[in-house]
């Protein structure tokens, strides 16, 4: 779950779901301004991604890598979420 993204980089996030580690899906539950998510993939520090699944990272950072998923952005490795749907929540 990103819960805070400037510019399409996710700065703070947390596992919502850790079945399937080596196929993340990303969540965004933060507000955002035009510019946060509409110029391209999202992105997610390797580091950050894993501090979520643990000794998971292991394995599966070879297969994003394979993948094309990883990518470097300011010189720091990050995984890339090239695609996501937009939920809309009901008015509380």
């Amino acid at each position: 779950m990103a819960l805070s993204v400037f510019e399409g980089v996710v700065y703070h996030c947390h596992p919502v779901d850790l079945r399937n580690p080596c196929k993340p899906t990303l969540e965004v539950d933060a507000r955002t301004q035009p510019g946060d998510l509409d110029a391209g993939p999202l992105l997610v520090t390797v580091a950050d991604y894993a501090r979520m699944v643990g000794d998971h990272a292991r394995d599966c950072i070879p297969k994003l890598r394979d993948a094309g998923r990883i990518t470097k952005w300011m010189g720091v490795d990050h995984i890339s979420f090239p695609t996501w749907t937009p939920v809309d929540h009901p008015a509380l």
